[in-house]
């Protein structure tokens, strides 16, 4: 097996890793923001802003896809969709790089 084969692989290999790692960083503050929402954790608190702030870059655009009644239901429709479809991407992609490689 040649020396360049085995560096691109463990390189692939590396970039999924780290790849599945942002993925799931994203997923996780989606889902944070989620349940700061649904236990009323206050606004006004940094930690609550940082992750609100950061939440919303990586909605997709998709923070107005339901519209219901309830603030609380709509953020969790949304964003839950956010996750779900960051996730399901990011599988996808990281199985890509693996496959190339």
């Amino acid at each position: 097996m040649s020396t360049v084969g085995t560096t691109a692989r463990r390189g692939a290999g590396f970039l999924a890793s780290l790849l599945r790692i942002v993925g799931l960083v994203i997923v996780a503050i989606l889902v944070v923001h989620i349940v700061f929402t649904l236990l009323d954790a206050n606004p006004a608190n940094f930690l609550t802003q940082f992750v609100g702030e950061w939440a919303a870059m990586f909605n997709l655009g998709l923070g107005n896809l339901f519209t219901p009644a309830q603030p609380k239901m709509a953020v969790t429709l949304n964003y839950g969709v956010a996750a779900i479809v960051w996730l399901v991407v990011t599988t996808l992609v990281v199985r890509l790089v693996r496959r190339i490689a």
